[in-house]
């Protein structure tokens, strides 16, 4: 089943964070992971949860998404996105809240 990772940030510096954005691409997809979304300003449309900037990455598996995030080759690279922005990070599983009470 399908991963997701969704990250939701504010640029604090932007020329730190063009060389992130350089160097990630590979390291996504070197672990099968592709952009949906990539850097996209979303429009708040219900509740209190205002997003400046989104990013959503798709993989093939948990497995492989944790496998990107766990990846010590690419942590130097995962500092320049915290040295250069704040934001917050999910990692989600594809399904829905239907698998999860049948699984119960």
């Amino acid at each position: 089943m399908k991963a997701y990772i969704i990250l939701d940030f504010h640029v604090s510096d932007l020329s730190l964070f063009m060389t992130y954005v350089d160097q990630i691409p590979a390291y996504i997809e070197k672990h099968g992971g592709k952009y949906l979304v990539e850097g996209v300003r979303p429009e708040a449309i219900e509740g209190d949860w205002h997003p400046e900037t989104l990013v959503i990455l798709e993989f093939p598996s948990h497995e492989n998404a944790r496998a990107f995030l766990d990846d010590p080759i690419v942590h130097p690279v995962f500092s320049i996105r915290h040295d250069s922005t704040i934001g917050n990070l999910i990692l989600v599983k594809g399904g829905s809240w239907r698998d999860a009470a049948h699984d119960a």
